[in-house]
């Protein structure tokens, strides 16, 4: 998988290029926005990442550029915490999803995931972990035959621990990917909520368990 990264910060860039080429992503690197489209115009990617905040042209401007010129090409936009008129702008551009800065490797990678599954139109509705099953179009948790519909908020938690297998998220990663950054909420309500998706998880009756290390984070597991 191919993609295009824009971001003027010269530590960030570096930090992202490596942890993307780390999990085996081709990245072109580029600084600011101009270079973005160019870039964008000239070749085919899988998915851009663009920071809203860049000289010459900023990720909003590019991405207007782009929808307008025809390209289908997934976007990711990162925003600054406070930008929501920037963020909710984006998703009316054209762009398909959104991260806030600062923000988790891991969940950045979950993120770029995500994105590439729905390239060419493509949703996916199923998540699989052990022999269990998460409906994304339902908000179902199954085992064969038996399902549970989750609430809102359990059913983002089950689907970020489903899209981070074996990578222990922290509290921190759990909590700003399900209430995000801006949210009033307590840290301590991921304990809460990690603590109904196991009674979820026990009432099904399926080989999966969310794992804890502490100090580290949490993560599902499927048992043999």
């Amino acid at each position: 998988m191919k993609l295009l990264y824009a971001e003027d910060e010269p530590a960030m860039s570096e930090a992202v290029v490596d942890i993307l080429t780390y999990h085996n992503y081709m990245v072109d690197a580029v600084q600011d926005g101009q270079d973005a489209l160019d870039y964008a115009l000239a070749q085919p990617y899988d998915a851009l990442i663009l920071d809203i905040m860049m000289p010459k042209l900023s990720g909003l401007e590019v991405l207007q550029k782009l929808r307008a010129a025809g390209c289908p090409t997934p976007v990711l936009l990162l925003t600054a915490k406070s930008q929501v008129e920037d963020q909710i702008a984006g998703l009316d551009m054209g762009a398909d999803d959104y991260l806030p800065k600062p923000f988790s490797m891991s969940l950045l990678l979950a993120r770029v995931r995500a994105l590439l599954r729905r390239r060419e139109g493509y949703t996916p509705t199923v998540l699989r972990c052990g022999n269990l099953s998460l409906d994304q179009n339902r908000c179902t948790l199954s085992k064969g035959s038996r399902s549970l519909v989750l609430p809102r908020l359990e059913f983002l938690m089950m689907e970020l621990l489903m899209l981070n297998q074996g990578i222990y998220l922290s509290t921190e990663e759990l909590f700003c990917g399900v209430w995000g950054y801006n949210s009033d909420a307590e840290l301590g309500i991921v304990w809460v909520y990690i603590s109904y998706l196991r009674k979820r998880l026990q009432a099904l009756g399926g080989n999966v368990t969310i794992a804890a290390r502490r100090g580290v984070g949490y993560t599902l597991e499927a048992r043999g």
